[in-house]
């Protein structure tokens, strides 16, 4: 995703270790994006790139469902650190495009994000191509 918005087209990628950051302008606006990989080793790490962070684009693989509590809990533990208090929310419900995807409204219950009542936040969809 990362290479995606900056570049602004598909880019043939391979799953992040460790982490990448860039910057990305948009509209007179510059944005520092960090991409950090997921693997549980890394994931102690995440809370050091918290500080100063405004929005968060967490990206779900829409056909996994066996990892879906797993993306619910992770999700809900990033956002109940103190840093992330303010932070907007955006997921990309990833691999809409192939069958078996789940719709965006499961989705929705899946992640408990309407249990974020005082958190802005949206999903969209996302396509893996």
């Amino acid at each position: 995703m990362l290479y995606k918005l900056k570049l602004r087209q598909s880019v043939k990628t391979i799953p992040t270790v460790g982490f990448n950051v860039e910057t990305i302008s948009y509209k007179n606006i510059k944005f520092n994006v960090w991409d950090v990989g997921g693997q549980d080793k890394i994931r102690p790490l995440w809370r050091h790139y918290y500080t100063g962070t405004q929005g968060l684009i967490y990206v779900v693989d829409s056909r996994d469902r066996t990892r879906m509590a797993e993306a619910r809990e992770e999700l809900h533990r990033i956002l109940s650190d103190r840093e992330m208090r303010h932070c907007v929310l955006l997921v990309f419900a990833n691999k809409q495009d192939l069958a078996g995807a789940m719709s965006p409204q499961e989705l929705t219950d899946q992640l408990g994000l309407y249990a974020l009542q005082s958190r802005p936040w949206v999903l969209l969809k996302a396509c893996s191509g």
